[in-house]
């Protein structure tokens, strides 16, 4: 499959949009209860404007314009260094195709020619076997707090760039 790893832009907030509300109720629920991603869907599938803005944040689009996956990082504020990967989705229809291990790259690439060693995510039930499968390593188990007071089980993750 042919496609191309560039940075989004807040023009790309639809597209990125659509990608998040088709695949992650499809790739979540599997590890997550119907209880959980009744409130936690909504407020994961919406792109984050600083995100599209911050010149980290990527896209994995096909010739025909279609994004089929996005994620990135950014720069820990308070630790210099580290950063922090971010939003990362694939296409349910491409998986194990290239598609997230290319955005990862990029990412991995990007942060360290900014001098950051360390990257640390907050992970998915779902995604800790791509994570793993692309250097990180489990902290332990956490809990994010989505809007709405939603309590998400998720995973914390680090990697050494």
């Amino acid at each position: 499959m042919s496609f191309e790893i560039r940075v989004a832009q807040p023009s790309d907030t639809a597209a990125v949009d659509a990608l998040l509300q088709r695949s992650y109720p499809r790739l979540l629920k599997a590890d997550y209860a119907p209880s959980v991603l009744v409130g936690a869907i909504p407020a994961m599938t919406r792109a984050q404007p600083a995100l599209m803005a911050c010149g980290t944040y990527f896209l994995a689009v096909r010739g025909d314009g279609s994004v089929i996956g996005a994620g990135g990082w950014t720069p820990d504020r308070t630790r210099k260094g580290q950063g922090h990967i971010r939003h990362v989705v694939t296409d349910d229809r491409v998986l194990r195709q290239g598609v997230g291990r290319a955005v990862m790259e990029r990412s991995f690439e990007t942060a360290r020619a900014s001098g950051c060693v360390h990257l640390e995510c907050w992970a998915t039930l779902t995604a800790v076997p791509f994570y793993s499968s692309v250097g990180f390593q489990e902290i332990g188990p956490m809990v994010v707090q989505l809007q709405g007071a939603i309590d998400f089980p998720a995973m914390r993750m680090e990697r050494i760039l």
